[in-house]
C-alpha cells in the first residue's frame, strides 16, 4: 500500500491532520502530494512533513492512485469537472471528506461511475483521536478500500457503513458529537466560575474530569457505560441528586431531539447538493 501515491485537493485542517497521521505512521512522504490555490498552507505542509506540493490540481491528480477531495462542498463539482477534462481518471479512486455531498453527484461531475468513497471524519482527527465513517461505491476495489482504510486509520478509528444514508446517522453521533461535549463542558465551567473558582481553575477541573471520564470508558470497554455511571452514584449522595436533576430536566429526551435534528440537517444538506 505504501507504494501508492495519495493526492490531497485542499490543504486545510483535515488534510493536514491526515497527512500528519500518515507520515507519523510510516507512510512515505514522497508518495503524498497536496494541491491548494494559495501557497501558504502548502509551504507549511512541505516544511513540516516533507511532502510534494503544487498549486495545480491536475498535476497532483495525474500522479495519484488515491485522490482525497478535501475542499468545501460547493467546490466539489467544479474541481471534479476540472479533473474530468484534464486527467485520465481510470484506475483512480476518490475519497470525499466534504460534508453533505453524496457519491452520485461526485460521479456525475467526474463524468462516469468512478470508484468513490464517502468519508465523514470528525475534528478530533486532528489529534489522532478521530472517528471516520466510510461508505464505498460498488466500483471501489478491495485494494482501493484497504488503501482508504489505511488513510483514515492514521487519524483514529474507522467504521465502514453498510449504506450511504448511514453517514447521516454517524454525523449525528460522532461528526457533530464533539460539540455536544464542548457545550456541556462550557456549562460546567461557567457554573464552576459562579461557585468561586477562577477561569483557569474552572477549565482545569472540567477538562481533566472529562478526560478522566472518557478514559475510564475506554479502559473499561467490557462494562456498559450505564454501569460506570452507577458505580459512581451512591444512593442518596451528591451524584445521584445531580443525575436526578438532569433526568427531571429531560436530558435524555433533549439529547435524542438534538441528535435527530443533526441527522435531519445532514439529510437536507445532501439534498441541496444533489
Amino acid at each position: 500500500m505504501t507504494n501508492n501515491t495519495i493526492a490531497f485537493i485542499g490543504a486545510g485542517n483535515m488534510s493536514r491532520a491526515i497527512i500528519a497521521g500518515l507520515v507519523a505512521n510510516g507512510y512515505p512522504a514522497k508518495n503524498i502530494i497536496a494541491a491548494n490555490p494559495s501557497i501558504g498552507k502548502l509551504d507549511a505542509l512541505h516544511q513540516d512533513f516533507g511532502i510534494t506540493i503544487t498549486q495545480d490540481n491536475v498535476a497532483a491528480c495525474s500522479q495519484a492512485d488515491l485522490i482525497v477531495l478535501a475542499v468545501k462542498p460547493h467546490f466539489i463539482q467544479p474541481v471534479c469537472e476540472q479533473l474530468a477534462k484534464n486527467v485520465s481518471l481510470s484506475n483512480k479512486c476518490f475519497v470525499s471528506v466534504a460534508a453533505g455531498v453524496n457519491i452520485k453527484p461526485i460521479q456525475n461531475a467526474l463524468g462516469f461511475a468512478a470508484p468513490v468513497i464517502r468519508c465523514m471524519p470528525n475534528t478530533p482527527s486532528q489529534l489522532g483521536l478521530g472517528v471516520s465513517g466510510m461508505f464505498a461505491s460498488a466500483e471501489v476495489s478491495d485494494p482501493q478500500k484497504h488503501l482508504a482504510d489505511t488513510l483514515m486509520a492514521s487519524v483514529g478509528i474507522v467504521q465502514w457503513l453498510e449504506a450511504e444514508e448511514n453517514i447521516d446517522d454517524l454525523i449525528a453521533v460522532s461528526g457533530s458529537g464533539p460539540a455536544y461535549f464542548f457545550a456541556f463542558m462550557e456549562a460546567m465551567q461557567n457554573k464552576a466560575i459562579a461557585l468561586g473558582f477562577n477561569p483557569q481553575q474552572a477549565r482545569a477541573l472540567v477538562q481533566q474530569t472529562a478526560l478522566g471520564a472518557a478514559q475510564m470508558v475506554v479502559e473499561n470497554h467490557d462494562q456498559e457505560i450505564s454501569t460506570l455511571r452507577e458505580n459512581v452514584t451512591s444512593k442518596g449522595g451528591t451524584t445521584q441528586q445531580a443525575l436526578l436533576t438532569f433526568a427531571q430536566g429531560g436530558l435524555p429526551e433533549l439529547v435524542d431531539k438534538a441528535m435527530q435534528a443533526a441527522k435531519d440537517r445532514a439529510i437536507a444538506m445532501a439534498k441541496d447538493n444533489a
